[in-house]
């Protein structure tokens, strides 16, 4: 019998689960321009921006097993991590690429790194970083030890990357109750992190964020533990509550329910001041572990309605990604813009900070329409296939 080739079709989207990456993706941007002037996490205005990233494994969990849970009898292991790949990879690229580009603009106070590294070393760090080849503490050129020195973003995507091949390889075999069981254990270590219960003794050195999940950017141990940590509850509760096929109608207003439901959750106060931390902890536990699947399942189930609604739901999909990956180097070039002109008044840092959340958000429109997409569909044409035999 003789074999043909034909593409493997996209599903339909979620396109209130598109709208709500977006949402959460712009309050990340006003989170890291507001942090330029914060002194730790308990004053940080938009306190609990970091739980974007949490509610980014959840919708990506429940997302992989919408768009691949059926389709394993006719894709390979292989085809699976290929269009992983294309639809991650080039603006992984991209964003690696402007943090080379802004890399020596960013020589704030406490990156003295930055102007001791020679051409050759920024070279390497980048051509790692378009690898996806996470850096040790041994090799950072800025001064946090993150994954990438040149985009600090990125390292959530390596743990999104280590998610699909747990998945691929492991998880997507589980029954439910197997896979409920293992969801079960995954939110104890998210309890673990976020109440800074501390059991296997690798958070001491992070007095900087306890009671929070702060954490998943570098390689240190306590690092890779956080980031384990903060993958495995949500990413696969998003893929069990898939497969439940859990989901709530909200017959108005669902997309704006939901956006708010969001927002709310990111930009909440610290909470329990020095006296009461642990409150803050529960506070990140309780919404990792309960809010954000409601919020994801009432946003699949939701019908959206409207012409300019889905248009806004579409339009903020479209540029959540590319904005969350290739927004941070402009952070770094504020950082060391605002440490060197702090007398300047306040009118003048606000204009500077609107005009890089403005300017984040067209790079990332650009990048969609001039190279992302473009770059997507020609690697699709050629590498992404599915063969049945006739």
């Amino acid at each position: 019998m003789a074999e043909a080739i034909i593409p493997l079709a996209s599903k339909p989207r979620f396109e209130i689960l598109d709208g709500l990456r977006g949402v959460a993706a712009i309050i990340v941007v006003a989170f890291h321009l507001f942090e330029t002037y914060s002194s730790g996490p308990r004053e940080q205005i938009l306190n609990h921006g970091y739980l974007a990233v949490d509610f980014f494994f959840v919708l990506s969990g429940f997302v992989i097993g919408y768009a691949y849970d059926d389709r394993w009898s006719h894709m390979s292991i292989w085809n699976f991590f290929k269009r992983r790949l294309i639809r991650l990879q080039p603006m992984v690229i991209l964003g690696t690429l402007i943090g080379a580009f802004w890399f020596y603009f960013g020589a704030a106070p406490g990156f003295e790194l930055v102007m001791q590294t020679p051409w050759w070393k920024l070279l390497l760090i980048m051509v790692l970083g378009c690898l996806m080849f996470p850096t040790p503490p041994s090799m950072d050129i800025r001064g946090w030890k993150e994954i990438n020195s040149l985009n600090g973003a990125q390292w959530s995507l390596l743990w999104e990357y280590v998610a699909n091949i747990l998945y691929a390889l492991v998880v997507r075999r589980f029954g439910i109750i197997t896979l409920a069981a293992f969801v079960f254990i995954s939110a104890f270590l998210t309890i673990d992190v976020a109440m800074n219960i501390d059991t296997f003794g690798l958070l001491e050195v992070r007095s900087y964020a306890k009671y929070t999940v702060i954490g998943g950017f570098g390689l240190t141990p306590d690092q890779i533990y956080i980031g384990v940590c903060r993958l495995l509850y949500p990413f696969f509760g998003g893929l069990l509550l898939y497969r439940i096929g859990w989901r709530i109608n909200l017959r108005r207003g669902g997309m704006t329910l939901c956006s708010l439901a969001v927002a709310a959750t990111l930009v909440v106060p610290h909470i329990g001041g020095e006296s009461r931390e642990w409150l803050n902890g529960l506070y990140c536990a309780i919404i990792i572990l309960l809010v954000y699947p409601v919020i994801v399942a009432a946003g699949a189930g939701s019908e959206l309605k409207g012409a300019k609604t889905t248009a806004i739901c579409k339009f903020l999909g479209m540029i959540s990604y590319p904005l969350y990956i290739t927004h941070y180097p402009m952070i770094y070039v504020q950082m060391n813009w605002a440490a060197k002109h702090a007398d300047a008044p306040v009118s003048t840092h606000i204009w500077v900070a609107v005009s890089i959340f403005i300017a984040s958000i067209a790079v990332a429109y650009a990048s969609v329409k001039v190279y992302d997409v473009p770059v997507r569909e020609w690697l699709s044409k050629r590498y992404i296939h599915l063969k049945t035999k006739s």
